[in-house]
């Protein structure tokens, strides 16, 4: 297990804050009777099971750094930051353009972002862009520069048309912030990361890699296909969440009741309903678009903030958590001051 201490934003500390967000959503919506054919369920199922109705597949000249370009331009022009000003460009994906070279380096690209801009990915999986995020503040509060963060997958091609277990559960999307220093609203006050090792094998995608690279066996026996033990995920979230959230927030000298908005990670509809129970959370409100998005993984949270800040949920003062979770198996918390 890994441990990463809450990193506060003391006195001495330069304030960051995200000044921007954004996101990006494919035009073409899926239902849970298209979907849901191929792999033997309908609509009543999928709803029932995962509290899904929809979600975005990308187009087929698609990549999942266009989608990535897209939430960042959107998140720019709310900051009103120019490209030009950032200092670091961080995706998170676990669904890149390809192995080489790393997603970030397109959107730079597309961005037109000065050479001055460091750009590179972020593999956490579902939980990649609450770790961006923790890197880009630590790099913003060093260096006094403006980060583009994003969590973009695209999640459409690599899922099994006949397993109805991960099909019907994952969409495409992007969704980004802009942060950088500011003591106004926004400001980012603690973060932590975690690694659980031994849930290393509840999500994963067996084949590509150094490990077992691609072969007939390999395409035979679909394992380059995404695969998940959802009862395991559910378990450790379950037993882990609840008290890694409640040290969390100790450790940063806040109250559960001081929390007026929670963003997790959007797994599965029916599962958030019962992580709300268990995080206990007596004034929060928790906020979801897993119904008409799907899981989006790295995209999920910054997708569902940015939906939140732009339909006037948040107000100004109030606190934030971000909560997330992913293959590996990794947890990552955020705590902001809207």
């Amino acid at each position: 297990m890994g441990i990463d201490s809450p990193r506060r934003s003391g006195p001495d500390t330069p304030a960051v804050a995200i000044l921007g967000t954004g996101s990006y959503l494919p035009s073409h919506v899926v239902t849970n009777d298209e979907i849901g054919a191929p792999a033997g369920v309908d609509d009543e199922w999928i709803t029932r099971k995962t509290g899904i109705r929809e979600r975005r597949f990308a187009k087929g000249d698609e990549a999942t750094s266009d989608m990535a370009v897209m939430a960042a331009r959107n998140a720019l022009e709310d900051a009103g930051i120019r490209a030009a000003q950032l200092s670091q460009i961080i995706v998170a994906t676990s669904t890149p353009d390809s192995p080489q070279p790393a997603t970030a380096a397109h959107v730079a690209h597309h961005l037109d972002a000065p050479p001055t801009a460091a750009a590179f990915d972020v593999n956490a999986v579902c939980a990649g862009f609450t770790y961006a995020l923790a890197m880009a503040h630590r790099m913003a509060a060093a260096d006094g520069g403006h980060a583009l963060v994003i969590g973009a997958d695209m999640y459409s091609r690599y899922t099994d048309p006949a397993d109805r277990r991960t099909r019907v559960l994952l969409g495409d999307g992007a969704g980004a912030v802009v942060i950088g220093p500011s003591p106004g609203p926004g400001r980012v006050v603690a973060t932590r990361l975690l690694n659980f090792s031994e849930g290393l094998d509840l999500v994963k995608v067996p084949a590509g890699g150094t490990r077992l690279g691609t072969s007939h066996a390999t395409l035979d026996d679909r394992l380059h296909y995404f695969a998940m033990d959802g009862r395991g995920v559910v378990d450790i979230v379950r037993a882990k969440l609840p008290g890694l959230l409640s040290d969390f927030l100790d450790e940063a000298g806040v109250s559960k009741e001081d929390i007026a908005h929670l963003v997790p990670h959007q797994g599965n509809g029916m599962m958030l309903r019962t992580l709300e129970q268990d995080l206990a959370l007596p004034r929060a409100r928790m906020h979801t678009t897993v119904a008409v998005y799907g899981n989006t993984g790295a995209a999920s949270i910054p997708v569902t903030l940015d939906d939140a800040a732009r339909t006037g949920a948040l107000r100004d003062g109030g606190k934030v958590l971000l909560a997330a979770f992913g293959g590996g198996f990794t947890f990552g918390l955020v705590l902001i001051d809207w």
